[in-house]
């Protein structure tokens, strides 16, 4: 299963140019990951893990410009000894368009902030968002 996002594009995310500015895409991707997280492993928090995102590769495709919604898709592809990468994929709604496609590698930490290895539960809660 992958989670979907929408966000409608407004004149306080342009550059001088006329379109999004390269920051606002992360925030944009950020905003996914917190309805990810919000909607389907509230779990998490009220075990007292924590999500920490340790490394971002964004690779910029297209320009999204005043009035576009952009749909963001969010899959978890790999999962690792103690991280994970959630893919996130956005694309103008109604077309093929891509936009921004972004590896997020992330940890779940434990209340003493150290990453936790990727099994048991947090398996269970973060498998049904794999690719």
């Amino acid at each position: 299963m992958k989670n979907h996002t929408e966000i409608k594009v407004r004149g306080y995310h342009l550059d001088l140019y006329g379109h999004v500015n390269n920051a606002r895409y992360l925030e944009f991707i950020e905003e996914a990951r917190w309805a990810l997280f919000e909607e389907h492993l509230g779990n998490l928090a009220a075990k007292g893990y924590s999500f920490f995102v340790v490394n971002i590769n964004i690779s910029y495709q297209s320009p999204a410009t005043l009035g576009d919604t952009l749909e963001i898709d969010s899959r978890i592809t790999r999962f690792g000894g103690k991280s994970c990468t959630l893919r996130q994929t956005m694309t103008k709604k109604g077309t093929a368009t891509p936009v921004v496609e972004a590896d997020v590698t992330f940890v779940i930490a434990g209340p003493e902030g150290r990453a936790l290895p990727v099994e048991g539960d947090i398996r269970e809660m973060l498998a049904p968002f794999a690719a």
